[in-house]
């Protein structure tokens, strides 16, 4: 993809307002500003598209119309603290070739532009020729990032600080349609801060000619979920049976499945999945693992109390487990006072099982996958200190996956998931790891 203006050379002060609208009127077609949000830097490498948004602005400047996507990469999402895409929100995104189709005909016959157009092109490029196609035209590329050397002079790089000469909001950066957005205006501010109406019109005029379809069925896109969007409880997707069939052998089983699960007292998207398709198969209705999860809980709030002291730390993974397990505000304040006499009533006749009896032992092999808080050489030290055994891939063996984001769509990951072997996040792997070192 070819840059068609670069910087600005020779402003044209001689030309009237009236002659540049004279001009854009006569430019077919407009601008489409993109933006992606990627697993990492290097296109030409491994990296992905994780989201993308389109702008689409008249030779003029308004902004005509806007529309956004996340993108399933099919590996894992790289750095989430940079896009904060997670992945339980692009496990059913459609792949970037499903979201071609639309995208193609969303850039035919227009200047691309972007804030670093290196970059976003460079994605697109790379993005394009894995799916295998070419526009069969040459594309018109126009970066705002170079163009802010001649409009603004002395503005930074960043779009942030060039948004910033123009009071142009940016909330939300970091955000493919916030980005593009705020790209977008920033366009139509240099357009009616250019005297050099050519400049514009010629831009939008060469980039006219169509581009070749990409055939395939138009896929729905699915935007990143605003914030403070909570997806359905995953005990609201068990299906409510009564009467009741399942025996105690079943509710072992889901409250086995479930111990696995709360390790690193978080439930992921996957995990959630395999404790419906559990209730289902084991024929365990809503009712039914709603009196299991109350019987988990309260026998996690009978160990905190063994000592006789409920610490502030306890406290606090008490009311995590029962957002988790949607337990009611009542039978946490009951679990959080000192227990009188024997085991509450709601236990009597509860399967019980171990709890958190998934334990590391020296020896254990543990696989790592994904940006980590902590680097990855300090956790290999700190595995291979206490006897385990950290290796870079799976194989049946392996004892624990820990992820960044335990529902990464990693290699690692899905093998891991193919053997049945256990996976955990970051604070998961610390807290096996805390109870190791304590034996």
């Amino acid at each position: 993809m070819r840059n068609i203006l670069g910087r600005l050379r020779g402003h044209d002060h001689q030309h009237t307002e009236k002659a540049q609208t004279a001009a854009l009127d006569h430019a077919p077609g407009g601008f489409a500003v993109l933006d992606f949000e990627t697993t990492g830097l290097f296109a030409t490498g491994q990296d992905r598209v994780v989201e993308l948004a389109v702008v689409l602005v008249d030779p003029h400047g308004a902004i005509e119309g806007e529309w956004e996507t996340l993108v399933n990469p099919q590996r894992d999402l790289g750095k989430q603290s940079i896009h904060h895409v997670k992945a339980a929100d692009i496990l059913d995104a459609p792949t970037f070739a499903q979201v071609a189709p639309q995208l193609v005909e969303l850039l035919s016959g227009r200047v691309l532009v972007a804030h670093n157009a290196r970059f976003d092109s460079g994605f697109l490029d790379g993005e394009f020729e894995r799916i295998g196609y070419g526009p069969g035209t040459a594309v018109a590329v126009l970066c705002t990032m170079q163009l802010a050397a001649d409009i603004i002079p002395g503005a930074g790089r960043s779009l942030a600080d060039c948004c910033a000469h123009f009071d142009i909001d940016l909330t939300g950066a970091h955000r493919a349609v916030a980005d593009a957005l705020a790209t977008a205006h920033l366009l139509g501010e240099y357009i009616r801060a250019t005297p050099n109406e050519h400049l514009w019109a010629n831009a939008v005029a060469g980039a006219r000619t169509p581009w070749a379809p990409f055939t395939g069925d138009h896929v729905p896109w699915k935007p990143r979920p605003e914030e403070g969007h909570v997806p359905p409880h995953f005990l609201e997707r068990i299906a409510i049976r009564l009467p009741e069939h399942a025996g105690p052998e079943a509710e072992q089983d889901y409250l086995a499945l479930l111990d696995r699960v709360l390790l690193d007292r978080d439930i992921s998207a996957h995990e959630a999945d395999d404790l419906v398709k559990l209730a289902d198969s084991l024929e365990l209705g809503r009712i039914a693992c709603a009196r299991l999860h109350l019987a988990y809980f309260q026998a996690v709030a009978t160990i905190a109390w063994a000592d006789n002291i409920l610490t502030n730390a306890e406290c606090a993974d008490l009311a995590k487990l029962a957002g988790l397990l949607r337990v009611s505000e009542t039978d946490v304040q009951t679990a959080l006072q000192p227990p009188v006499g024997g085991p509450s009533p709601s236990l009597q006749n509860v399967p019980t099982t171990e709890l958190a009896q998934f334990k590391l032992h020296a020896g254990d092999i543990v696989v790592l996958t994904g940006a980590m808080v902590r680097p990855r050489e300090d956790w290999a030290v700190e595995l291979e200190g206490l006897g385990l055994v950290w290796i870079n891939y799976i194989n049946k063996k392996v004892t624990l996956l820990a992820a960044a984001d335990p529902d990464t769509l990693s290699g690692k990951a899905a093998k891991a998931r193919d053997y049945g072997i256990t996976i955990v996040s970051e604070d998961g792997l610390t807290r096996l790891v805390t109870e190791l070192q304590s034996k």
